[in-house]
């Protein structure tokens, strides 16, 4: 019983300094805290002052349970100065936070990179600027707590676009430095865009302006970060085109980019163990931070 107390005690004196110390240069490790039963992630909030424009969720039952813009901080105990924030999936509709967010962050820690997971605000069947504006801001933040003097953008399916529109459509002061982009949804082309992405991030009937502007390959230039894709050749989801249209606009500006396609897998696999390919991917994409971003 003493034992015990002892333990509980300690867990809650590191969770007073957890939440004292929301700077990320705490000496304990994410393993450490997990010992104590402790979830390590710190939550940030990305506008704590309000948003940068009028944001209205009625139009999708699921956007409340994702109306705040969070950021979930996992700082590697042993820190490289890289940095990675990733976008969840969901069809603009929902987000997967675990498989396609969280669950990623462990393996990227083991390599001394930071990771933060966004949850942006989904658009709610009108078109909306916000989910970019949270990808934005989170780059900002990350870079502001000068832990990584690198820092990317990733992203599953619809949260593979989010994270391609902010490789295409930064600001100054938001250009990632390379993106990592899971089976993702790139084009709004109806031919072989995700038909649900589309219409949730744009609307009934955007027009061809709109539909171009978010149609990623489009939007590839000589500034384009460098890109790791992958995805599955029977993916039925979002069809392949997508992964493969935007390599070659990468490569036809020049632009750093490698593309993994596999044979079976279809489409959501993230970081499941089921997926049959998940030590020839983790494999990949260890092999491509070390040369192009670890370097």
């Amino acid at each position: 019983m003493k034992k015990i107390l002892l333990t509980l005690v300690a867990a809650l004196a590191v969770t007073a300094s957890w939440a004292q110390f929301p700077d990320f240069r705490r000496s304990m490790s994410k393993e450490q805290l997990r010992a104590f039963g402790i979830q390590v992630a710190d939550t940030i909030k990305l506008w704590p002052h309000g948003t940068p424009s009028a944001y209205d969720v009625s139009g999708n039952p699921m956007a409340s349970h994702f109306s705040e813009a969070l950021l979930e901080a996992y700082p590697a105990q042993n820190p490289c100065g890289v940095a990675v924030v990733q976008c969840p999936g969901g069809a603009y509709m929902f987000e997967s936070q675990d498989n396609e967010g969280r669950d990623l962050a462990a393996w990227f820690n083991a390599r001394g990179i930071d990771f933060y997971m966004l949850q942006y605000r989904l658009p709610a069947g009108k078109y909306t600027t916000a989910p970019l504006e949270d990808a934005q801001e989170a780059i900002r933040l990350v870079r502001s707590l000068g832990r990584a003097t690198k820092v990317g953008i990733g992203g599953a399916s619809a949260g593979g676009h989010l994270a391609s529109t902010a490789a295409t459509h930064y600001t100054a002061d938001s250009r990632p430095d390379f993106q990592i982009l899971f089976y993702p949804v790139i084009t709004m082309d109806p031919s072989y865009t995700h038909a649900g992405s589309r219409q949730f991030l744009l609307g009934e009937n955007p027009s061809q302006e709109l539909t171009d502007l978010y149609s990623n390959e489009k939007q590839v230039t000589p500034n384009t970060p460098p890109a790791f894709i992958m995805g599955s050749t029977n993916d039925d989801t979002v069809p392949v085109r997508n992964f493969i249209n935007y390599y070659l606009a990468l490569l036809d500006n020049g632009v750093s980019a490698c593309l993994h396609l596999y044979p079976t897998g279809g489409h959501g696999w993230g970081h499941g163990d089921k997926f049959i390919y998940k030590q020839e991917w983790t494999a990949e994409l260890d092999k491509w931070l070390r040369e192009v971003v670890l370097k």
